[in-house]
């Protein structure tokens, strides 16, 4: 699990392909003192295992399913990458809660300076959308950004200097691909909302629906 908060940056060292999948090398900014083998690190908001680390670099295995839904399919040797390893339970939360799991792939449409920010927005599917509300939490590669703006398939991104100075959000280019993790929250919401199938020896039973909230007081 990780908050969005990105550690420092990294540099990508080496890449292996093997049929779809792929062993990466990334060497970081930062100590990695305390990272053991198979600790976990997110790298551009995606959570993989470290399976070698030599001083400041580590090496990761990408499974082939993972580098399909993410912006791996594109990453290229020397490329700058967010870095965050997996939070302690007695960090505080700064951003929100990260899985490291991508719900999808993003563009960066537009990109402008607004006063002392820079004002981002990024495509996505509409189905990613869906699960992101005005003034709600979503990582883009990794990073806890609060949804400045919100449209059937698209968001706007307010980002303060410091944020474009720590991460890769304040150098990536308009037509760069980004890796979309919405907040969890919504998904479990959803979920408890959609009635579920018994099986056949027991009656179905609706899920929580407008009803079953009136009755219990919300």
């Amino acid at each position: 699990m990780f908050k969005g908060i990105i550690e420092g940056l990294g540099s990508v060292t080496h890449l292996h392909r093997s049929g779809k999948s792929m062993r990466m090398s990334v060497v970081s900014d930062f100590d990695l003192d305390g990272t053991n083998i198979g600790d976990s690190i997110a790298v551009n908001g995606v959570c993989l295992t470290a399976v070698r680390i030599h001083g400041r670099q580590f090496d990761v295995d990408i499974a082939p399913e993972t580098v399909s839904n993410t912006v791996f399919q594109y990453i290229q040797s020397n490329e700058r990458v967010n870095l965050e390893r997996a939070m302690r339970l007695s960090d505080r939360i700064d951003g929100h809660l990260v899985s490291g799991h991508v719900d999808g792939l993003g563009k960066i449409l537009d990109r402008k300076n607004q006063d002392n920010a820079v004002i981002i927005k990024i495509s996505t599917h509409p189905d990613v959308c869906r699960y992101m509300i005005h003034k709600g939490s979503v990582a883009v590669d990794g990073i806890s950004l609060t949804i400045n703006r919100l449209e059937k398939d698209s968001f706007y991104l307010s980002i303060i200097p410091h944020t474009a100075t720590m991460s890769t959000i304040g150098f990536k280019p308009v037509g760069q691909w980004v890796n979309i993790e919405t907040d969890m929250i919504g998904k479990y919401v959803e979920r408890l909302m959609i009635p579920q199938k018994k099986s056949s020896s027991l009656s179905n039973q609706a899920g929580i629906d407008k009803a079953f909230l009136a009755k219990h007081g919300f």
